[in-house]
C-alpha cells in the first residue's frame, strides 16, 4: 500500500453562488472542487436528480474510490453486482475497480454529494456530458475520453434488470 499525500497550501472554499452548475432538471451537476484545487486529493461535485432520473450508467474508476453521501431523497446505487437503496444521511464508498452506477428510483428525487479520491480533473467530463445532452457531441465520443477521466463504461445485467 502506498500513501498519497496531496500538496496544496491554501484552504479550498467554494461558495455555493460561485459554483458552476452543468445541466438542469432532471439532472444537474454542481462543480465544487476539481483535483487541481486540492493538490490531487479529491474531486467533488453535487448531483441533483429529478424523480426517477438516471445519474450515471455503469462504469468503474481504475485509480480512484468514489464516495456517495445522500443529502436528501433516495438513490439506487450499483456496487459490483449489488443494487442498494440509499436514503438521506447514508454514505456509500465504492472501491477502485468496482462497477457502479446511480439513479433516483421512480417517484423519488436524489441530492448527492460525490467525492472521488485521489482526485481526477473531471469538470470537463461533466461539461462533455452536457454537450452530448445538447446534441453537440455524440454519445460515442465518451469512449475517446475514458482514459483521460478514468471513467470506463461497462454493461451490468444487475443494473439493467433492477426495474
Amino acid at each position: 500500500m502506498s500513501l498519497f499525500v496531496p500538496t496544496f497550501d491554501d484552504t479550498v472554499l467554494v461558495r455555493d453562488a460561485d459554483a458552476e452548475t452543468v445541466g438542469e432538471d432532471p439532472v444537474a451537476v454542481k462543480l465544487l472542487a476539481d483535483s487541481s484545487a486540492s493538490g490531487g486529493a479529491l474531486s467533488t461535485v453535487r448531483v441533483t436528480l429529478g424523480e426517477g432520473a438516471d445519474g450515471a450508467r455503469p462504469h468503474l474508476h481504475r485509480n480512484s474510490a468514489e464516495m456517495f453521501f445522500l443529502l436528501d431523497g433516495e438513490a439506487e446505487l450499483l456496487s459490483g453486482e449489488d443494487v442498494i437503496t440509499a436514503e438521506r444521511g447514508d454514505l456509500v464508498i465504492v472501491p477502485p475497480g468496482r462497477p457502479h452506477a446511480f439513479a433516483a428510483p421512480p417517484g423519488s428525487t436524489a441530492d448527492l454529494l460525490i467525492v472521488i479520491t485521489p482526485g481526477v480533473e473531471r469538470f470537463d467530463y461533466f461539461r462533455h456530458l452536457q454537450r452530448i445532452r445538447l446534441g453537440e457531441a455524440g454519445p460515442e465520443s465518451l469512449l475517446e475520453v475514458q482514459e483521460l477521466y478514468d471513467n470506463h463504461f461497462l454493461r451490468s445485467p444487475a443494473w439493467e434488470g433492477r426495474r
